[in-house]
């Protein structure tokens, strides 16, 4: 039962809600290295990688990797009754995105400052728009783990939601002539936001490779 609509963003700190995800992720991630879609998803992440001009963080694809599948099976977890998942929580979500986004940019500037520095500065911008455009670069950068937290808990819990909504009028209705369409339409939905779960995992992975790849 829902104690409120915005339940799956609770903190759910009971051990019994956070093992089932870990378990599955357990029985299920060995397996995983074999199938054909990881592999494809594995090479997508190394040939953006490598098609870039830097080189000193060769172990990026793999640590994509392993960040998709986690998001995948925990976002996938997510839908089934009696679940918590790990990506509505606002906290571990953001915790997650600034741990990434903190380690790539200490990690440049640790590196090779110069070139760091350098990529607040567009190359070819006009000498009188350098302090402006340096300005707008910095706030980009600063802001991109609220912009990782926002679009996955805000689509992630979107999604919960909107399922408890149509669980409940669907209950509602199991006496009535609209029954059959109700269960359609949330199996339906269940089926959107099982895609949903997919694109989002691989969007929040995508985005972090990219900032890597610009990566001095």
């Amino acid at each position: 039962m829902y104690t409120d609509l915005f339940s799956s963003m609770d903190g759910a700190r009971s051990l019994i809600t956070w093992l089932p995800p870990l378990l599955l992720m357990y029985a299920i991630l060995p397996r995983m290295w074999n199938v054909t879609i990881i592999s494809a998803i594995m090479f997508k992440f190394s040939s953006l990688w490598y098609s870039t001009t830097t080189r000193p963080l060769n172990f990026l694809p793999s640590m994509a990797l392993g960040l998709f599948t986690f998001l995948l099976i925990n976002n996938i977890t997510g839908l089934s009754p009696y679940t918590y998942t790990f990506t509505s929580n606002l906290f571990t979500v953001s915790s997650m995105s600034i741990l990434f986004w903190f380690a790539l940019l200490l990690s440049g500037y640790v590196m090779s400052p110069k070139k760091a520095l350098a990529h607040l500065a567009p190359s070819g911008a006009p000498l009188i728009l350098l302090p402006f455009l340096i300005v707008v670069e910095t706030i980009s950068i600063l802001i991109r783990p609220l912009t990782l937290t926002v679009r996955l808990v805000a689509n992630i819990s979107a999604g919960h939601i909107v399922l408890g909504l149509l669980a409940n009028v669907s209950t509602s209705g199991l006496h009535s002539l609209g029954m059959p369409f109700y269960i359609l339409l949330y199996v339906a939905y269940t089926l959107f936001e099982f895609f949903v779960s997919i694109i989002q995992a691989y969007i929040f992975t995508l985005l972090i490779t990219l900032y890597g790849s610009e990566h001095p």
